[in-house]
């Protein structure tokens, strides 16, 4: 097999991995998922309905002042250093990183920094952040907010969102009152 052979061999493979991906492409482009209302089949377990487009799931929490009563603010330290000082500050008047400067965050208005470019979402929210909200939006982000910017999962365990809390309550010269 000379050189030649080689190069139709290797161009042929080559145009045929672009068509298949072109067409997979355009594929996606013209075929549009529609979902039902209502599944043919019920499946046990799979969910009866889904929320209406463009509203953020919301589950029920428990509340957070049984929890905030016994948080620890040494242990919501240490959470907050290991899932949040990556992106966030926590010194009074420190500078934004990925994310805002979280000092005075509790009590403070939703996009409580000057200067840091909020999703629409957040700044479209109103009012202050309480206790209740910090544990929902902590609980999942993009559950709070549709369509933040925030690339965090979440804290699930309902005992270190309350420590979180607690700690970022501290990080105030005035904190927010206890519920």
């Amino acid at each position: 097999m000379d050189s030649m052979e080689l190069n139709k061999g290797m161009a042929a493979v080559l145009v045929a991995g672009i068509v298949f991906f072109l067409t997979g492409l355009i594929g996606m482009h013209l075929v549009t998922e529609e979902r039902p209302e209502k599944l043919a089949i019920a499946i046990q377990g799979a969910p009866t309905a889904e929320p209406a487009a463009g509203a953020p799931k919301q589950e029920e929490l428990p509340p957070i002042a049984p929890l905030l009563a016994k948080a620890d603010v040494a242990t919501g330290e240490s959470t907050v250093k290991k899932l949040c000082s990556s992106c966030h500050t926590v010194n009074e008047g420190g500078k934004a990183g990925v994310g805002p400067n979280l000092y005075g965050v509790v009590g403070g208005p939703h996009g409580h920094m000057e200067g840091f470019n909020y999703s629409a979402g957040l700044k479209a929210k109103t009012g202050n952040w309480t206790f209740d909200e910090l544990n929902a939006w902590l609980k999942k982000p993009s559950a709070y907010v549709q369509g933040t910017r925030m690339a965090f999962a979440g804290i699930n365990n309902d005992q270190q969102r309350a420590d979180v809390i607690a700690y970022l309550r501290s990080l105030s010269a005035n904190p927010v009152p206890l519920p």
